[in-house]
């Protein structure tokens, strides 16, 4: 078969290219293209089921981001040596490629579909998580699916105080700003990242910027559509529905529906029934014989339910449990709830809740990283718990979601930008929040109750940083809209956005938006921006009378820490043959002793669980690295008698020679009359040898001399059978 490829070159604002090839691999997916930048290849696949099933109640999408490990040059680890389960990296970038995707396809499209992505070729400097989106985006755009595309990813990053639109690697260790932008020609639809405490102007210039580069990749999307010959998309018909009907309940049902979203049941297990009611009311007055379509009933019912909600919040400015637009809900939290953890705190808002701790450890419990491109470690680990009791439901336990995986490193993004730097911090800390009450916005909880448990641990952050999550509700026909603070899970589900920000009392830390509308005015944006602000300062004024700087000290059951910076060549003589040195002090004192090779010189952290332990390993440690001092008396032990002396380690691993005529100060015949190995012996070091570094001991030095002492005349052969000494 012929190569048919259609290839289509994209120019980025900075004059840097990004090829689009489709029609040579994968030929039997719906929709197929491969996007390059420099090194960097990936090949998005789209696949879309023909038929509808007709249970179908929801738009089951998935998409899949993977890399293959070859694409870098590498072989996976593990016994398998084999691409496993996606790595929760992977799980991330997957989620953002699904929230750019998933609002763009047309109402009422529920056939499966999946997108997988692969990442074929790796250029370290040309990251591939901004071009994920992209990819998709291609795949979906030279298919005959129904898509109101297209849609294109970019990541904006602030550096040396420059926007750049997908920067290199290298120059993005320099950022204050980093984030992804999702988005098509006429809105931006999704945004996650972090930054270091910028103002929300600042946030918003970073937007703007990347929508216009999304704008250039989507017009290069819909050139590349026209090329490939793929502007026809498969017929589709959205479910057809009964007007007489839906106007026959919204005429009997929707003022009662409005009735009770504006009688502000705070409980919402309670509210939901009491919406439910009507629902049933109606079904229950159905004849067994009905030539009602139930099913479209019931859609029309919760069709109802979101636009009172909607309309309530538009129309009077009140939200579902009664609260004004801008009003945040109740706030209680605690710290040192848990005593026997190292760090703790309960944060609730409404209902909704989080336990947070916070545990110390060593170099040992550092998290490796070992993917296709990232490699390392990470010494700060947050991870979000979401057990199904926490909505009042029975769900399986199992591994955690997308889900968590997402709401989880949104919050590490949020507290990372406050933690010491981890190259001067010894400890490696992990956050555990575990969501006991669920009602919107449990990730903002999580980083409240983190900031809360790191002070409470007296993790030096640099700051406290809350988190707040925003809502709109808008009617584009009349173009009014509402902002409405700290939303609840029903407000999440009925509105136009989600708009997450944290940060601290200085700035944003991090922030994660979806939008379910086709477009979005940037002055929205502005607003919503700085309605959270407002938010943000309240939540944290409160988390400040409980707690407002990190603990001096550390709980008395918490991890010591000390660190001794050693010579280079002195780590091999703390570790010993095989470990044996450094596996004995640990066994001796009940420390933990990890060492590190900095380049020009070596370090060594000790930790402890009380200061007795911590004070013998620490004496142990510089015993080995201490400098031998001529004139500095020693307590040693016999290690080998020999006919002419003894050997003595008088420290750790040095040894030098007690030489017969240095035992004592009269005559010794017989070396073995006096000493013995394993004897304990007081010595002086005397001398080290220029040439050779060799230890002289001296025993006798120490000792008065006997009435009427003569200094024997040297023999010539003593310097000889001095060159007998030991040192090692």
């Amino acid at each position: 078969m012929m190569n048919q490829a259609v290839v289509h070159t994209i120019t980025l604002r900075d004059g840097r290219e990004i090829t689009i090839e489709t029609g040579k691999l994968a030929r039997q997916a719906d929709g197929a293209a491969v996007v390059r930048m420099g090194k960097t290849m990936l090949l998005a696949t789209v696949v879309s089921a023909k038929e509808i099933k007709e249970d179908a109640a929801f738009f089951p999408l998935s998409v899949d981001y993977q890399e293959k490990f070859a694409a870098a040059g590498r072989i996976p680890g593990g016994f398998l040596k084999r691409e496993g389960r996606l790595s929760d990296y992977e799980v991330l970038i997957s989620r953002l490629v699904d929230r750019a995707l998933r609002p763009m396809f047309p109402e009422g499209y529920l056939a499966e579909t999946q997108i997988n992505i692969y990442l074929i070729s790796a250029d370290t400097e040309i990251l591939p998580d901004a071009l994920a989106g992209l990819a998709a985006g291609a795949a979906l755009a030279v298919s005959d699916i129904p898509f109101n595309g297209p849609i294109a990813e970019v990541r904006v990053a602030k550096i040396d105080g420059q926007l750049q639109v997908n920067p290199l690697a290298s120059d993005l260790e320099r950022a204050t700003l980093d984030i992804i932008v999702g988005g098509s020609a006429e809105s931006i639809v999704m945004v996650e990242g972090e930054m270091s405490e910028v103002s929300e102007d600042e946030l918003l210039e970073a937007l703007a910027f990347a929508h216009e580069e999304i704008k250039n990749l989507c017009a290069g999307l819909n050139e590349l559509t026209k090329k490939a010959g793929k502007e026809e998309k498969r017929p589709f018909t959205p479910p057809a529905g009964d007007e007489e009907l839906r106007k026959q309940l919204w005429d009997a049902y929707y003022e009662r529906m409005y009735a009770v979203a504006k009688s502000a049941i705070q409980n919402k297990h309670e509210r939901k029934e009491a919406f439910k009611a009507i629902k049933e009311e109606y079904l229950n007055s159905l004849p067994e014989d009905t030539t009602v379509d139930v099913n479209l009933a019931s859609k029309y019912f919760d069709e109802m339910q979101r636009m009172a909600c909607r309309n309530l919040a538009l129309d009077e400015g009140i939200r579902l449990d009664g609260r004004k637009p801008t009003d945040i809900r109740p706030i209680w939290c605690e710290v040192d709830y848990l005593p026997a953890v190292h760090g703790s705190a309960v944060f609730t808002r409404g209902e909704t809740q989080s336990l947070t701790t916070v545990t110390l450890g060593n170099k040992l419990d550092e998290k490796i990283i070992d993917g296709a491109i990232i490699t390392g470690v990470d010494k700060f680990m947050l991870h979000y718990n979401f057990p199904a009791f926490s909505t009042g439901e029975i769900k399986p336990n199992r591994g955690p979601s997308r889900r968590e995986i997402g709401h989880g490193n949104l919050a590490q993004r949020a507290l990372k930008a406050v933690m010491p730097d981890e190259e001067e911090y010894p400890y490696v800390v992990r956050v555990v929040s575990d969501i006991l009450e669920s009602n919107g916005s449990s990730s903002m909880a999580t980083v409240c109750a983190g900031s809360l448990a790191l002070m409470d641990a007296g993790v030096p952050v640099r700051a406290a940083v809350s988190g707040i999550a925003m809502g709109m509700i808008s009617d584009e026909e009349t173009g009014r809209y509402v902002v409405l603070s700290d939303i609840l899970g029903d407000e999440d589900h009925l509105g136009d956005m989600d708009f997450k920000v944290a940060g601290t009392s200085a700035g944003i830390t991090a922030v994660q938006m979806d939008i379910k509308v086709k477009s979005l005015d940037f002055e929205v944006l502005r607003k919503a921006l700085h309605q959270a602000k407002e938010g943000r300062l309240h939540i944290l004024s409160i988390m400040n009378e409980v707690i407002s700087e990190p603990r001096p000290e550390l709980k008395p059951h918490a991890p010591r820490v000390a660190t001794l910076t050693i010579d280079r060549d002195m780590i091999g003589a703390v570790i010993g043959p095989g470990g044996k040195v450094v596996q004995e002090i640990q066994r001796n004192t009940g420390a933990t002793v990890v060492l590190e090779d900095k380049g020009e010189f070596g370090v060594v952290n000790i930790f402890a669980s009380d200061k007795e332990a911590m004070d013998a390993a620490i004496e142990a440690v510089r015993n080995i690295i201490a400098v031998p001092e001529v004139g500095e008396t020693y307590t040693g032990v016999v290690k080998e008698v020999l006919p002419f002396g003894a050997v003595v380690e008088f420290m750790p691993g040095k040894q030098g020679l007690l030489h017969i005529s240095e035992i004592k100060w009269e005559r010794v015949e017989n070396i073995e009359d006096v000493i013995e190995p394993g004897e304990e012996v007081m010595v002086q070091l005397i001398e080290v040898d220029e040439r050779t570094g060799k230890y002289r001991l001296s025993r006798k030095v120490l000792l008065p001399k006997p009435e009427g002492y003569k200094e024997r005349p040297k023999n010539k052969n003593n310097n000889n059978r001095r060159s007998g000494g030991r040192r090692s």
